[in-house]
């Protein structure tokens, strides 16, 4: 069997001639033959070259890795018990699920109460004024991604520094709007930012106080890369201190593209080169500028930099770092990359919780931890939780938390229109009748309701149905509160999770709790 997805895909825009029959080691059709237009991942590097290495349509997309990886959280079962409630009064009327408490914090030294054990991760693209709005209604914590500026036409840069960013100013007062004084609204710089000044922009001219260093994500292990479609613009974005390959100021390359010859301009993320000195000195600046709260965000790399990272995160004080696991969305992956690099999110989350015993043994104050990564309902978040405890206590929820987005914007302009979708008629024909959670935001917010974007409230009743499905998962395992999650709260239901976790397997702990028989403590008279 192969894990890895055939050669063609919605995410490239291709297809398999015979999806039927297929040579599953290549990924190719069992039979090519001589008169085939080409409509897989081959025949579309026949015609487009390298430019077939990414995305389609980059622009009005979001993707995910296709790879069927070998193990995920479906390996676990979620466990359940039937005696007693901790984290609360043992009284059947206060025991119930709607009373479970949630409620988490970000930061280390100036915390951010936060409704929910959620960080939505970056995202600058598609529907994001709903997304970070959304975030704010939901009370959690949303990071606007890398690289907005070079996207914003209307930048200023004074000295090669940003000196006016309207675009990412649009996107923090998007959240700050309706922030009700839970969650956070974080600013993501990658090493392109860094050389702009992006960070010291947000927070001397925004306000921002959460920021984070971004080393790579799940889908994308490297910095961004993207085509740029004219000269123009390629020489505007090197002038701003871009890497453009190949250089657009080059006479001899500037004459072949005036001919429609040569290479197609790319421009290409820059590597960090970061190491442990810069990271402690830099992220002590970042507080002294005005930030109460400086973040890392990296990917599922080998176990060595894993060590580093949280090592260097231990000794310079940073607030949260989060992983993000291969199996997760990207904006703009190269396909390959997205699909065949990385750890799998839960084998990902089960080093860095074996990290971080570690470390705390070792006598290192463990940093604030987030996994992200295809994770998308609320078994996932409940998994994540267990499987990290006590050390994991923020899940990110991305591409699903921005499918929300777009959804409930799509519904929203469908209604205003007259044109309800046949699946939602029996609910109404109002977004205030539709939408459920209508009512529970014109609680907080009386008729602000009435402005608030449909895609903001798709998001916030998204995340409240997560929220729901979490405090009942806790009820299951009799835990009323975020503290009281253990990993003992999820079993491993294969070898390969049971190894990769180091959880006992339901017959282990039932030969466990048979040797403790005599321990149990009873009530009745035998």
């Amino acid at each position: 069997m192969t894990y890895s997805a055939p050669l063609g895909s919605t995410i490239s825009n291709t297809r398999m001639r015979t999806p039927n029959n297929l040579s599953v080691f290549s990924g190719m059709c069992s039979v090519c033959t001589a008169n085939c237009l080409g409509p897989c991942e081959i025949g579309l590097s026949a015609v487009r070259g390298s430019e077939a290495i990414y995305p389609y349509a980059t622009d009005q997309n979001q993707f995910g890795s296709e790879k069927q990886y070998p193990v995920d959280y479906s390996h676990l079962s979620i466990n359940g018990r039937v005696f007693g409630a901790q984290g609360c009064e043992a009284n059947a009327y206060v025991a119930a699920y709607p009373f479970a408490d949630i409620g988490w914090y970000f930061g280390k030294e100036n915390a951010v109460k936060l409704k929910a054990p959620i960080i939505l991760p970056a995202m600058a693209k598609l529907n994001w004024k709903d997304y970070f709005s959304g975030a704010a209604l939901a009370g959690v914590v949303a990071v606007i991604g890398e690289d907005v500026v070079a996207k914003d036409k209307n930048l200023v840069l004074k000295n090669g520094k940003v000196a006016n960013a309207p675009l990412l100013g649009e996107m923090v007062r998007a959240f700050k709007t309706y922030d009700l004084g839970y969650g956070d609204i974080m600013v993501q710089a990658n090493t392109d930012d860094e050389y702009l000044g992006v960070l010291e922009y947000a927070i001397e001219k925004l306000g921002v106080t959460s920021v984070e260093l971004k080393f790579g994500q799940a889908a994308k292990g490297i910095q961004g890369l993207g085509r740029v479609k004219s000269i123009d613009e390629a020489i505007k974005l090197k002038e701003m201190g871009y890497l453009i390959y190949p250089d657009p100021t080059d006479p001899v390359v500037a004459e072949r593209y005036k001919n429609l010859m040569g290479q197609t301009f790319e421009k290409i993320g820059k590597l960090p080169m970061w190491d442990e000195a810069y990271l402690i000195k830099r992220v002590s600046e970042l507080k002294k500028l005005g930030a109460k709260r400086v973040c890392f965000k990296t990917g599922p790399y080998d176990g060595k930099d894993l060590i580093h990272i949280l090592k260097i995160a231990s000794l310079a004080g940073v607030d949260l770092v989060t992983f993000d696991g291969a199996g997760g969305g990207t904006g703009n992956s190269p396909v390959k990359m997205m699909n065949e690099w990385g750890i799998p999110t839960i084998q990902l989350e089960a080093m860095v919780y074996e990290i971080l015993d570690h470390l705390k043994a070792n006598g290192y104050d463990v940093p604030p931890v987030a996994i992200t990564g295809g994770i998308a309902m609320e078994d996932q978040v409940f998994k994540a939780l267990a499987l990290g405890a006590p050390h994991i206590k923020l899940v990110g929820l991305g591409r699903a938390a921005m499918a929300a987005a777009m959804t409930g914007k799509q519904i929203g302009e469908q209604i205003a229109s007259g044109n309800i979708p046949k699946e939602f008629e029996g609910f109404g024909s109002t977004i205030e009748t539709i939408f459920e959670d209508y009512k529970m935001l014109k609680v907080d917010y009386g008729d602000d309701v009435k402005d608030m974007s449909s895609g903001a409230i798709g998001l916030y009743s998204y995340i409240e149905r997560i929220s729901t499905g979490l405090r009942q998962l806790m009820a299951l395992n009799r835990k009323f509160n975020l503290t009281e999650i253990t990993r003992e709260d999820v079993v491993p239901l294969t070898e390969s999770a049971a190894k990769i976790t180091g959880l006992e397997t339901y017959n282990e702990r039932l030969k466990t709790e048979l040797l403790k028989i005599n321990e149990l403590n009873t009530t009745w008279e035998v």
